[in-house]
């Protein structure tokens, strides 16, 4: 597993003021473009769907635009890579959400969890591609210490 991001070097602001969530933001878009550089393929293969999981422009736009609000789900997106291949399904896939622009290119969304220490629960999304049936991260946030 990828272990570009090392957690001690980086300040995570902690406010709910316009000023820390850009700044988690950054921090976001910072892990997503070190993990890319550490993951030409921009997939990583999940145990527990048996498949790879590739990573978007929409994965970081959705998780900047999610994770940011909160430290913990900024916390745990420096796991990206512990997340995309540890989590696991919970429950079946669901149906999109009908006039959510963004999930129109998925026939259905997965959604699963894993367990991390100190953060709680990252609970990652996954949408499965109309006609290829590739899945896309979608979103990952964290769901609780």
């Amino acid at each position: 597993m990828d272990n570009t991001n090392n957690q001690k070097d980086i300040e995570i602001p902690t406010g709910d003021n316009r000023e820390d969530i850009k700044g988690r933001e950054q921090i976001i878009s910072d892990v997503y473009r070190k993990w890319y550089e550490a993951n030409p393929s921009k997939a990583a293969y999940n145990e527990s769907l048996k498949d790879f999981i590739n990573v978007r422009f929409l994965s970081i736009t959705e998780t900047m635009r999610h994770a940011a609000k909160t430290y913990l789900s900024t916390l745990a997106v420096l796991q990206l890579d512990v997340i995309l291949r540890c989590a696991h399904q919970v429950g079946e896939p669901t149906p999109t959400k009908p006039g959510v622009n963004n999930q129109s290119i998925f026939e259905e969304m997965i959604i699963m969890e894993c367990p991390l220490v100190g953060i709680g629960t990252a609970k990652l999304t996954v949408g499965v591609k109309k006609k290829t049936g590739m899945k896309i991260q979608y979103c990952i946030t964290a769901i609780g210490a």
